[in-house]
C-alpha cells in the first residue's frame, strides 16, 4: 500500500490543487480569483518536478505495475503540456465578468465564476491520465478513464453563453456513455475468458491460452469491444463521429485539451490492454485485423473531412481524428520500436496541437472569439510573432522537415514498413499527403493572405494563449537531441515487467 501511494505523489499533488482552485475561485477578492490559473500551473509544475524524484531506480525495481516505468514518462510530459493547456486558457474564463466587476458595473457571485471550477476540472481530468498508468486491473483503469472525460463534459458546457456549447456537451456526454458502455462489455468478457480482474494473472491467463493454441473466443471478443469503447477517447472511427461538433462547439482553450488528455490517456488504456495479451507471437488476428480498418478509416474520414471545412476548429478537430490513425500504426507494429513511436508521437502531438488552437483562443472580433477560416487571413500584419508560430505549429502537424512531427511521422512509418504493414503505410502516407492542402492553406492565410474586411476586426487580445502559441512553436522545431533525448525515455517508459 504505502508503496502504491508513494507512485501517486504526482496525482495527490494535483489533486491538492483541484481543491485549492475550487476554492480559489470562490474567493471575494479580484487577484486571487485572476490567478487561479497561475496556482494551477504552480501544482503541474510541482507535480512534474516531483516525477524523478518517485520513479528512481530503487521504486519502480518494487512497483507492482505493468509497466512499472510507464508513469514516469507520461506523469512529467501531462504535467508539461498541461502547463501549455493552461496557459491557453489564460485571460479566458469569466473575462468580461471580471472587467464589469472591476468597472464597478457588476457584483461578484459565486454562481456566475467559473475560473475556478475549469481549472479544477483541468487539474481533475489529468489527474486521471496520471492514474491510469498506475492500474494494476481493468477496475482502477475503467475508473481512471472516467476521470479522464467526465471533467470534459463540463469543461465544453461551460460556454454558458453560448448554445454551441450546451449541444456540443450533449452530444460528447451520450456518445461517451455508448463508449463506456461498450468498453465495460469488453471488459466483462475479459473478466469471463480469465477468471480476474487483475493485470498480471491476465497475463498469466492470456500467456496459457497463446501456449495451448491462441487466445480465446471470450478473449478477442472482449478485447475488440474494449477497443472499440476506447475509440471514443482517442476519436477514431467509427466512434470520431462528436470530435469535429465538439471541438467546434467548446471554446478553444477546452477544444486544445480534449484534443490531447482523452487522447492520451486512451492510447496509454489500449497499450496497457494489448500487453495483456502479449506481443511476441504478434496480436491476435482478429484484433490486428480490426485495429487496422480503424487505422485506416480514421486516416482517410480524417483527412477528408478537413479538407470540405471552413471552420479552422472544425479542420484542426478532423485533422486531430486523423493523427490517431497515423498513431494506430505504431500499435499495429507493436513493441518495443512501435510503442517507442507512438509515445514520442504523443509529446510531439499534444505541444504542436495545443500551440495552433492557443492561436485561435488568443484571438478575438468585437470581444467574441473567432473560428472561421476568414478570421486568420492576413494574420502575419497583426501580430508577426503568433503567425510565425501558428505556421510552425501547423507545418509540425503536418509534418515538414526539419520540424519535430516530420521526425515523429517517420518513426512510425518506419516502424511499420518494419513490421510488414507497408500497405498501411501507403495509406498513411497518401492521407498525410492530402492534408498537406488544408495545413498549407492555413499557413498561407496566416503569411502570405491580405487583410479583409471580417479579418481587420481580429486582432491577438490576450497574452498568455500568445505565449503558449510561441512555446510550441519552440517545441515543434525541436532537434535531434531532443528527439533522441524523448525516445530514449519512451523506450525505458514501454518497457513491459515479467
Amino acid at each position: 500500500m504505502a508503496n502504491t501511494l508513494w507512485f501517486l505523489i504526482p496525482e495527490l499533488i494535483l489533486l491538492t490543487g483541484t481543491v485549492v482552485c475550487a476554492i480559489g475561485g470562490l474567493s471575494n477578492k479580484a487577484a486571487i480569483r485572476r490567478n487561479i490559473g497561475f496556482i494551477a500551473c504552480v501544482f503541474l509544475a510541482a507535480s512534474c518536478i516531483s516525477v524523478p524524484f518517485v520513479y528512481t531506480a530503487e521504486h519502480v525495481a518494487s512497483s507492482n505495475s505493468l509497466m512499472p516505468n510507464l508513469g514516469g514518462y507520461v506523469k512529467f510530459f501531462a504535467a508539461l503540456i498541461g502547463i501549455l493547456l493552461v496557459m491557453t486558457s489564460g485571460g479566458l474564463m469569466d473575462r468580461k465578468y471580471e472587467h464589469a466587476i472591476a468597472s464597478g458595473k457588476d457584483t461578484f457571485d459565486t454562481l456566475r465564476s467559473s475560473a475556478g471550477e475549469y481549472h479544477a476540472l483541468l487539474l481533475l481530468s489529468i489527474t486521471g491520465l496520471m492514474l491510469i498508468c498506475e492500474a494494476s486491473d481493468l477496475i482502477w483503469m475503467f475508473l481512471a478513464l472516467e476521470l479522464v472525460s467526465l471533467p470534459t463534459y463540463v469543461m465544453v458546457a461551460m460556454s454558458r453563453w453560448a448554445k454551441v456549447g450546451q449541444e456540443a456537451a450533449m452530444k460528447y456526454f451520450f456518445l461517451g456513455a455508448i463508449s463506456a458502455g461498450l468498453m465495460l462489455y469488453g471488459f466483462a468478457f475479459l473478466y469471463g475468458a480469465t477468471g480476474t480482474f487483475e493485470f498480471h494473472a491476465m497475463a498469466d491467463a492470456f500467456a496459457d491460452q497463446n501456449a495451448a493454441g491462441g487466445i480465446s473466443t471470450f478473449g478477442q471478443i472482449g478485447l475488440i469491444l474494449a477497443l472499440v469503447g476506447l475509440c471514443y477517447k482517442i476519436a477514431a472511427a467509427p466512434m470520431h463521429l462528436y470530435a469535429p461538433d465538439v471541438y467546434q462547439g467548446a471554446a478553444s482553450a477546452v477544444t486544445a485539451f480534449l484534443a490531447f488528455v482523452p487522447k492520451a490517456a486512451g492510447f496509454i488504456a489500449i497499450i496497457m490492454l494489448l500487453s495483456l495479451v502479449g506481443w511476441e507471437g504478434g496480436l491476435p488476428k482478429s484484433v490486428e485485423m480490426m485495429l487496422w480498418v480503424v487505422a485506416v478509416l480514421t486516416m482517410i474520414l480524417g483527412n477528408i473531412g478537413a479538407l470540405l471545412q471552413t471552420s479552422t476548429k472544425r479542420m484542426l478537430g478532423y485533422s486531430s481524428i486523423a493523427h490517431s490513425g497515423y498513431m494506430l500504426i505504431g500499435i499495429i507494429a507493436g513493441p518495443p520500436l512501435g510503442l517507442i513511436a507512438v509515445m514520442v508521437y504523443l509529446v510531439i502531438y499534444g505541444a504542436t496541437n495545443t500551440a495552433a488552437f492557443s492561436t485561435l483562443a488568443c484571438l478575438q472580433r468585437n470581444g467574441e472569439s473567432v473560428d472561421s477560416l476568414e478570421d486568420i487571413s492576413g494574420l502575419v500584419k497583426r501580430s508577426p510573432a503568433l503567425a510565425a508560430s501558428f505556421a510552425i505549429s501547423c507545418g509540425s502537424l503536418l509534418g515538414i522537415p526539419p520540424l519535430f512531427g516530420f521526425w515523429g511521422k517517420l518513426m512510425l512509418f518506419t516502424v511499420g514498413v518494419s513490421a510488414g504493414q507497408l500497405p498501411l503505410v501507403l495509406v498513411a502516407a497518401i492521407s498525410s499527403a492530402i492534408s498537406a492542402w488544408y495545413y498549407l492553406r492555413l499557413i498561407g492565410l496566416a503569411l502570405l493572405a491580405p487583410l479583409t474586411a471580417r479579418s481587420e476586426q481580429v486582432s491577438p487580445v490576450l497574452r498568455w494563449p500568445l505565449i503558449a502559441t510561441i512555446l510550441g512553436a519552440i517545441i515543434a522545431v525541436g532537434g535531434p537531441v531532443t528527439l533522441n533525448a524523448l525516445t530514449t525515455d519512451a523506450s525505458i517508459a514501454v518497457h513491459v515487467s515479467e
